[in-house]
């Protein structure tokens, strides 16, 4: 297992978090999966052998059932791992139960401390955007969790690139905490955050974790053209998680990923998270799986290394187009561009 640093951090993560978003199975998130202690404990155990260091997990998961089944999973060994969780979805009726005010941030982090039985959070992740609270109050409100002990570190997630700047912004010139880190949705089904994200957080030395870096199992090999979907397939059908926008072009990255799958007598799956963890100022990518097979073969891809060829072929067949202004600075100032735009636009000055 490879161990990368967590952004500017001193904190070193494996290249495969091992994410918890199927334990539990309550409400919405049974579309996910359902797994439970047992299943979680053998899954967390799989993980610590091939060298995980890093669960993700969140309040809103399963209603905090995620949570409750990681802290019960992990008792007796809780420093064999780092733990991540988050914070800003509604967790009560009430009208001060979501976002990222001092008065729910707070509480919302006291709350994750008791379901996930622990003294402290490694990583306290802003799980959404709130643009209704003010930043100042929100990272005041992490200063203290920091301060008091119960936060270690901090990050945002599924924020723009104007929102990323923002917020790290406001954190420097405030004394907070800067984050550290930002999870974002990323494969090659969807590399929107090539656009902003990936070269803000080289600009800002933010580490990335992927969230759903097989696009909810669109690059599993399973969802082929011309072919029927997998029987409890939830994909393009009525679940919209990553949206898909266009379908053939979806079906051209899988056949080239297959192709690729075949030829090295692995899985689709493992070239795709090869894929990701090529490209720059990636940290971490967040797995999980249904099955206890599921989660060994994705673990598999930790060790895997694409060639050169094979890594142009997907990327040639997933890359976005280079909208302005992209195009206009390709065209223009190529000769002034930075290692943040070059991530974007370098590899189109090179066709």
């Amino acid at each position: 297992m490879e161990y990368r640093y967590l952004g500017n951090s001193g904190l070193t993560v494996s290249v495969l978090t091992l994410g918890t978003m199927t334990f539990g199975g309550a409400g919405d998130f049974a579309q996910v999966g359902s797994t439970d202690l047992d299943q979680a404990k053998r899954q967390i155990d799989i993980a610590l052998d091939a060298g995980v260091n890093l669960i993700d997990t969140a309040d809103v998961y399963s209603d905090g059932l995620s949570e409750e089944i990681v802290g019960a999973a992990m008792r007796g060994r809780r420093d064999a791992a780092l733990i991540t969780t988050k914070a800003r979805f509604r967790m009560g009726k009430g009208p001060n139960d979501e976002g990222l005010s001092r008065h729910h941030l707070i509480a919302a982090c006291e709350a994750s401390l008791r379901r996930l039985d622990t003294d402290h959070i490694d990583l306290y992740q802003l799980h959404e955007w709130d643009g209704r609270t003010p930043l100042e109050e929100t990272f005041e409100a992490l200063a203290d969790l920091r301060r008091s002990g119960k936060i270690r570190y901090v990050g945002i997630s599924n924020y723009s690139g104007w929102q990323l700047m923002k917020a790290v912004s406001a954190a420097r010139a405030g004394g907070f905490p800067v984050p550290v880190s930002q999870q974002i949705y990323y494969s090659l089904q969807a590399r929107e955050a090539e656009y902003e994200l990936i070269p803000a957080a080289i600009d800002q030395g933010l580490g990335t974790l992927v969230w759903s870096p097989l696009a909810g199992g669109l690059l599993s090999g399973k969802y082929r053209r011309g072919q029927q979907p997998p029987a409890g397939s939830r994909h393009l059908g009525e679940w919209n998680e990553p949206p898909v926008r266009d379908q053939e072009g979806l079906y051209d990255v899988i056949e080239v990923l297959v192709k690729i799958a075949e030829g090295r007598g692995i899985s689709p799956a493992q070239v795709a998270l090869a894929y990701l963890l090529a490209k720059p100022q990636i940290s971490s990518l967040v797995i999980g799986a249904r099955t206890d097979e599921q989660l060994i073969g994705n673990l598999a891809a930790a060790d895997l290394t694409l060639t050169s060829a094979e890594f142009a072929e997907l990327d040639r067949a997933s890359r976005p187009p280079l909208i302005y202004p992209y195009w206009h600075q390709a065209s223009t100032s190529a000769d002034r561009l930075s290692d943040a735009d070059l991530s974007l636009i370098g590899p189109h000055l090179s066709d």
